[in-house]
C-alpha cells in the first residue's frame, strides 16, 4: 500500500501504559532507534512510586517521553503529539496534558467495564464523545499481539507481554525509525530464552508491517536528522554521565575510584554502573546503610583513593555528620545527592530541587563544602569531573546536586577526546626524613598552601609523615588536639576561605543577552537549564529582550555574580522548590529575587515559564504581542506545519 511521507522539524510521543507493561523499557528502545538515526532528542521517563501498584489504576500509570527534532532541542517537550495509551488509566492520566488535534493511540483491549471503573471512568471515553477533538486510533494491540505469537507455543498471558513491541514497531513504522537496534537489542537480552526473543521481535515486526498495511494509519512521517558537530555520539541518561565523569576524574588524577553507597531512588543506578567497571579500578561496595556507605567513602579518600558517596536527599541527611567530620579532616570525598521530591520519603521518583540548602547548611558547626549542580543529563559527566577537581585540589568534600529529572533523562553525547580532559593532580606529600633535618621541625598536616589554602595530603604509613586523625577541632599547623578559643576561631575562618578559594578558579559567568540591552534576566541552576532556555527562546520569538544566567557553582557562588545581577532591573529565579536559590542571592547580594517555584516532582513547562517572563515585562512596561509559538525560534506548531509530501 502506497503511503504518504510527511515532514516535520520535530514530535513528541508519550508511551503510557501499567506499570507492568513495559512503557520504560519501549521508550528506551524508541530513544535508541532515534539517536541511531542521528535526531537530536531529551526523554523524560516517569513512573510510580510503588513497586507494583495495582493493576489499572491511576497510581500504577508509568510513561516514556521523548522529544526528538531536526535541529537543537532544550527539553523533553510540554506536551505529547501523540500518546501511546495501552489502558483506562493511561488515558486518563495523561489525557490532560494532550493538546487538541493530537494523535493518540489507545490499546483497546481493557475498556471494559472493571478497567475503566479501576481507572475512575463512568462511561466508555472511546465511545462517550470524549476523545472526538483527537485524532484517535483504537487498535487492539493486545489481541493482534496474541494472534501473531500464538504459533510458539506461550500462554495468553505470557504472549500478551509482548504487546508493548507491537506497539514500538507501529511507531517505528510511523517515524521511520531504523530498526536494527532494537532487533539487535532483543536478540541480546533474551539470547538464553528463545522463545522469548522469538516472540518480542514477532511482535515488533508485526507492529511495523500492521503500520505498512492497514488503512488507518495513511501517513507516515519523517523528521530529518539534526545538524551536529562532527564527532562520535551516542545517547547517555544522568546517571550514565556521571558514572562516567568518576570514572573519567579517577584515570585523570590517577587516584582508585571507590563508591560506598547503600541503594536509593533515583541514585542507585551510579552504583550498579560503576560496578560494571572493575577493569579501570573501580571499587563499589553496597553499604549495609547510608552512613556506613560515606564512612567507607571517606576511609578510602584518607587512605589514597577518590571517596564517593552516592544517595539521595534522606540519605544526605545520614551522611551529614560524616560530611562533616571529612570537613574536620580536611580530606576529598565526593557526596553525589540525586534529588528526589521529599521530606522524608517523599516522592522517590520524582524529581525536585529541594536539597540546595540541605547542602549549603546541613551540618553542625560551621562546615562549608562547594556544591556543584549539573545543568542536563550530559553535563553531568563535566560536572562529576569538576567536583572531583575541586575535592582533590582543596582538600574537601564536595556535594554535586543531580535529581531525578537529569538522571532519568537522556540526549545524545558527544564523547570527549581524552586529551581535552583537565589532569588532576593529587599532590600527595611525598616522605623525606632528611627535609626537616636543620631545624628538627615535624611533619605540618595542617599547614596551607598559599594559594589553594588546602592542607597536605598524606598517605597512612608514608615514613616520615605520621599525624593525627579525627573529629576533634586541629590546632593550626601542627594538627594536634586543641580547645583553644582563638585557634578554633581561627581554623573556622580558615576552613571557610579555602572554600571561598575556589571562586578564584572559576571562569566569568556566561551571560546570554544578545544586544545587551535586557531589562530582565533569569537565573537558574540545576535542571531548570533546558525548561528556561526553552522558555526564554520562545519570549525572544515575541520580539521580546530578556537575558539568562545558569550558575554551576552554587558554593561558592562566581565572584562576578553580584555584579551580573546589578546591571538588571529585575532577576527571576525559578526553581523546583520553595525558592532556595533565590533567598540566598536576596541574603548575599541585597537584590530583588522574584522566585518563581513549582513542586509538582515534574520538570518546569517552557510554555509556563514563558508566559511567566512575558508578565515580567509586562510588569516592566514592555507590552508583548500575542505569543503565537514555541520552543524553537522560526518554528511552527504541529497543527499549523505545513504538510511536505516526499
Amino acid at each position: 500500500m502506497s503511503k504518504q511521507v510527511k515532514q516535520l522539524d520535530r514530535v513528541i510521543i508519550r508511551f503510557a501504559g501499567d506499570s507492568g507493561d513495559g512503557m520504560q523499557l519501549t521508550g528506551d528502545r524508541f530513544t535508541a532507534e532515534t539517536a541511531a538515526f542521528g535526531n537530536d532528542l531529551s526523554t523524560l521517563p516517569n513512573f510510580p512510586a510503588e513497586i507494583r501498584a495495582p493493576q489499572g489504576t491511576m497510581a500504577g500509570v508509568s510513561s516514556f517521553q521523548v522529544h526528538f527534532a531536526d535541529h537543537d532541542i532544550l527539553t523533553p517537550g510540554d506536551a505529547p503529539d501523540v500518546l501511546v495509551a495501552m489502558n483506562p488509566a493511561a488515558l486518563r492520566a495523561n489525557l490532560k496534558d494532550v493538546p487538541r488535534g493530537s494523535t493518540i493511540i489507545v490499546d483497546t483491549h481493557d475498556f471494559g467495564a472493571r478497567n475503566l471503573a479501576k481507572a475512575g471512568y463512568t462511561e466508555d471515553p472511546l465511545e462517550d464523545g470524549t476523545l472526538d477533538p483527537y485524532n484517535l486510533h483504537p487498535v487492539d494491540l493486545t489481541t493482534l499481539t496474541v494472534e501473531a505469537i500464538k504459533e510458539l507455543g506461550l500462554s495468553r498471558k505470557d504472549a500478551s507481554r509482548a504487546k508493548n513491541m507491537f506497539a514500538l514497531g507501529l511507531l517505528s513504522w510511523m517515524y521511520g525509525r531504523p530498526t536494527e537496534p532494537t532487533l539487535e537489542f532483543l536478540s541480546t537480552r533474551f539470547g538464553a530464552k528463545p522463545v522469548l526473543r522469538d516472540a518480542n521481535i514477532t511482535a515488533f515486526h508485526t507492529g511495523w508491517n500492521y503500520g505498512e498495511t492497514t488503512e488507518a494509519f495513511a501517513v507516515r512521517y519523517e523528521i530529518k536528522p539534526a545538524e551536529m558537530a562532527a564527532g562520535r555520539y551516542r545517547n547517555i541518561t544522568g546517571n550514565a554521565a556521571l558514572s562516567y565523569g568518576l570514572i573519567a576524574a579517577s584515570q585523570q588524577s590517577g587516584l582508585p575510584l571507590f563508591l560506598g553507597a547503600y541503594p536509593i531512588t533515583p541514585a542507585s543506578e551510579v552504583l550498579h554502573e560503576l560496578s560494571k567497571h572493575k577493569s579501570f579500578g573501580v571499587t563499589t561496595f553496597q553499604a549495609e546503610d547510608e552512613i556506613a556507605g560515606v564512612g567507607a567513602a571517606l576511609g578510602a579518600s584518607f587512605g589514597g583513593a577518590l571517596g564517593v558517596t552516592t544517595t539521595s536527599g534522606p540519605g544526605v541527611s545520614l551522611k551529614s555528620e560524616t560530611i562533616g567530620l571529612a570537613v574536620m579532616l580536611e580530606l576529598p570525598l565526593l557526596v553525589c545527592d540525586i534529588q528526589r521530591g521529599g521530606p522524608s520519603t517523599g516522592l522517590p521518583t520524582k524529581t525536585e530541587q529541594s536539597d540546595l540548602l540541605q547542602a549549603m547548611f546541613g551540618r553542625n558547626g560551621e562546615a562549608p563544602v562547594p556544591v556543584v549542580a549539573p545543568q542536563s543529563p550530559v553535563d553531568c559527566f563535566d560536572a562529576a569531573i569538576e567536583a572531583a577537581r575541586i575535592a582533590i585540589t582543596y582538600r574537601t568534600p564536595v556535594i554535586v546536586l543531580s535529581d531525578g529529572y537529569l538522571a532519568n533523562g537522556s540526549e545524545p553525547w558527544q564523547l570527549p577526546d581524552v586529551a581535552d580532559l583537565p589532569v588532576i593532580d593529587p599532590a600527595f606529600e611525598v616522605s623525606d626524613p632528611s627535609a626537616n633535618a636543620d631545624t628538627g621541625e615535624p611533619f605540618q598536616p595542617y599547614a596551607r598552601d598559599p594559594e589553594t589554602l588546602a592542607r597536605p595530603w598524606a598517605l597512612p604509613g608514608t615514613p616520615g609523615l605520621m599525624h593525627r586523625i579525627g573529629g576533634l577541632e586541629k590546632k593550626d599547623g601542627t594538627g594536634e588536639i586543641s580547645y583553644d578559643p582563638d585557634n578554633h576561631d581561627l581554623m573556622v575562618r580558615a576552613r571557610q576561605a579555602k572554600v571561598d578559594a575556589v571562586a578564584d578558579a572559576l571562569p566569568d559567568t556566561i551571560v546570554d543577552d544578545p544586544d545587551g540591552d535586557a531589562r530582565l534576566l533569569v537565573l537558574g541552576w540545576g535542571s531548570t537549564y533546558g525548561p528556561i532556555g526553552a522558555g526564554v527562546r520562545r519570549v525572544r520569538r515575541d520580539g521580546l529582550k530578556v537575558a539568562q544566567v545558569h550558575v554551576r557553582h552554587l558554593n561558592p557562588l562566581p565572584r562576578d555574580l553580584g555584579d551580573i545581577l546589578a546591571r538588571y532591573e529585575r532577576v527571576v529565579v525559578p526553581e523546583m522548590n520553595l525558592g532556595q536559590l533565590a533567598m540566598l542571592v536576596r541574603a548575599k547580594y541585597l537584590v530583588d529575587a522574584r522566585s518563581h517555584t513549582q513542586v509538582h516532582g515534574l520538570p518546569f513547562k517552557a510554555a509556563g515559564l514563558a508566559e511567566v517572563l512575558r508578565e515580567h515585562l509586562r510588569d516592566l512596561g514592555d507590552v508583548p504581542p500575542a505569543n503565537t509559538d514555541p520552543e524553537q525560534p522560526g518554528r511552527k506548531s504541529p497543527a499549523t506545519t505545513p504538510d511536505v509530501i516526499a
